[in-house]
């Protein structure tokens, strides 16, 4: 549980990265933002790499109640997914800044440490995901001819290209609408019949 001094920490933080990129996710710009001394920032987080593997950490608790509550739920696969893909459009509409930690793996290439933790939330998120395509598949509820993995793929990439593009726009979208649309034209491409 973080303390409330972390938790502005973070959100300092996340704001630096979206506006000065990884780069300017210094102690120095920290402590600039916060109205503190580096030294008080040191006595809640050790280092850069402490901070954004709580940043991760924070997201993913933030987000891990969706995949929680959709692999229990007794809903139909494709509504289980939508729930799924507009929760996380919901969490990053809260808080666009995230996008910039979430979305840059390029911040997290150079350090092992960050880049596994990175890796596990992708796999666990994949995972989740995939079973309950299985699921749905198992119930006559989704083409059992459609490859689990490559549904799985096509379901978080066309999520993450719409949050990027979404970011690259300067956030001047409805991302909720936009979020919509596209399911709806994945949930098509899921039901095809030819």
């Amino acid at each position: 549980m973080l303390t409330e001094r972390q938790q502005e920490i973070l959100e300092h933080a996340i704001t630096i990265i979206s506006e000065k990129g990884i780069q300017g996710l210094t102690m120095k710009n920290l402590s600039k933002r916060l109205g503190i001394s580096e030294p008080a920032i040191y006595r809640h987080y050790d280092n850069k790499i402490e901070i954004l593997l709580s940043l991760l950490d924070y997201f993913t608790n933030s987000t891990s109640g969706i995949f929680n509550d959709q692999s229990l739920s007794h809903l139909d696969a494709v509504e289980r997914l939508k729930i799924i893909f507009n929760k996380h459009i919901e969490a990053l509409e809260h808080t666009p800044a995230l996008v910039a930690v979430i979305f840059s793996e390029e911040i997290f290439r150079n350090e092992a440490i960050l880049s596994n933790k990175v890796k596990l939330i992708m796999e666990r998120n994949a995972a989740s995901i995939a079973a309950i395509i299985e699921e749905g598949k198992q119930k006559g509820e989704l083409d059992l001819s459609i490859d689990t993995q490559q549904l799985t793929t096509i379901f978080m990439g066309s999520l993450r290209l719409l949050v990027k593009r979404w970011q690259m726009c300067n956030f001047d979208f409805n991302l909720k609408q936009e979020g919509d649309a596209l399911f709806g034209t994945l949930n098509q491409l899921v039901n095809y019949k030819s």
